[in-house]
């Protein structure tokens, strides 16, 4: 990249070239997904759509190939409810390397009753949280072939009021659905902070980041038939809302920077510049209990025994043939 390029200032509306990339999103066929997926689409990157439901992908392929001339866009079956399904599913990748992945597939319930995975766990901590924690371990070797693989986890504006309870990560004792979804994204966050810790200690070229949205309203997002219609009312009713928050086209901004800015480094939080809420994208101060390095250690041990992967999820430090002399 020059340096007249990298000194220009970030337009969402003109994004550098991601050609010859391949970048898989989670749950790329509705909402945030869905037009993460449209962006890094129109950079020229191979984009792959997670998505358990094949009818949704193939709707939401046909609209980014609508948009976006030449658009290379495939589907991956993909169930974060269903662990064991999860090894398969990245072979079914059939590719070399990955250069990013965007855990951004997400449940979210308003009622009762509680939900289980199959698996067994809480629904949003199981989907939201879990399934992306145990799918690392089955990326870490296509991301560690890339040259510099990233894994962009999307966390939520709701994660900043909330605060893990380890001793019922799964809602078992006391379950509100907006406050287990909050923990479940906030969950998802540490995860990826601690991530980012981890893959330094070992050395590892892959980036963590972390990516949220802001406010993102489907009544201010614009329409894209058969994924999402919303009509002349709807956004005739929303415009006030939106001088506090955006549509969800403009709250995927922050994710495909965070996948794209060559400047841009592990462990970073990125955000909405206006209160977090909407506008550019922009990095942000990381909330101190997302970074607590005690609550990450062990958040990440019940989630590593709860999903029976191997601690290090793949990642380990590279054995350099000086070391195997000294042995």
């Amino acid at each position: 990249m020059s340096s007249a390029s990298q000194s220009r200032p970030w337009d969402v509306h003109r994004l550098p070239s991601a050609e010859g990339r391949i970048v898989l999103v989670t749950g790329g066929n509705a909402g945030i997904g869905y037009f993460a997926a449209e962006q890094l689409a129109a950079t020229g990157a191979v984009v792959v759509l997670g998505s358990r439901d094949t009818a949704k992908a193939e709707a939401a392929m046909a609209s980014i190939r609508s948009r976006v001339l030449g658009a290379h866009v495939r589907h991956l079956q993909l169930d974060l409810a269903d662990l064991s399904s999860l090894k398969t599913a990245v072979g079914r990748l059939d590719i070399e390397r990955l250069d990013a992945v965007v855990y951004n597939a997400g449940v979210a319930l308003d009622d009762p009753p509680r939900r289980e995975t199959e698996d067994g766990h809480e629904l949003m901590f199981g989907t939201n949280h879990l399934g992306h924690f145990a799918l690392t371990q089955w990326l870490a070797p296509l991301l560690s072939a890339a040259p510099s693989g990233r894994i962009v986890t999307v966390g939520s504006f709701a994660a900043r009021s909330e605060r893990l309870d380890l001793g019922d990560l799964q809602s078992a004792q006391d379950y509100r659905p907006k406050r287990t979804y909050g923990r479940s994204k906030l969950a998802q966050m540490c995860f990826g902070f601690e991530l980012d810790r981890r893959l330094r200690a070992v050395g590892s070229t892959v980036l963590s980041v972390v990516a949220h949205p802001g406010g993102a309203l489907d009544s201010l997002t614009p329409s894209r038939p058969p994924v999402r219609v919303t009509t002349p009312g709807q956004r005739l009713r929303a415009r006030p809302a939106g001088l506090l928050v955006q549509g969800k086209d403009a709250g995927a901004w922050p994710v495909v920077r965070a996948v794209l800015d060559s400047e841009v480094q592990g462990g970073q939080l990125w955000g909405p510049r206006v209160f977090g809420l909407r506008g550019a994208p922009r990095r942000e101060p990381v909330p101190s209990h997302m970074t607590d390095p005690a609550a990450a250690a062990r958040l990440w041990a019940a989630s590593s025994e709860l999903v029976g992967t191997d601690p290090h999820l793949g990642f380990r430090r590279a054995v350099r043939v000086s070391d195997r002399t000294r042995r």
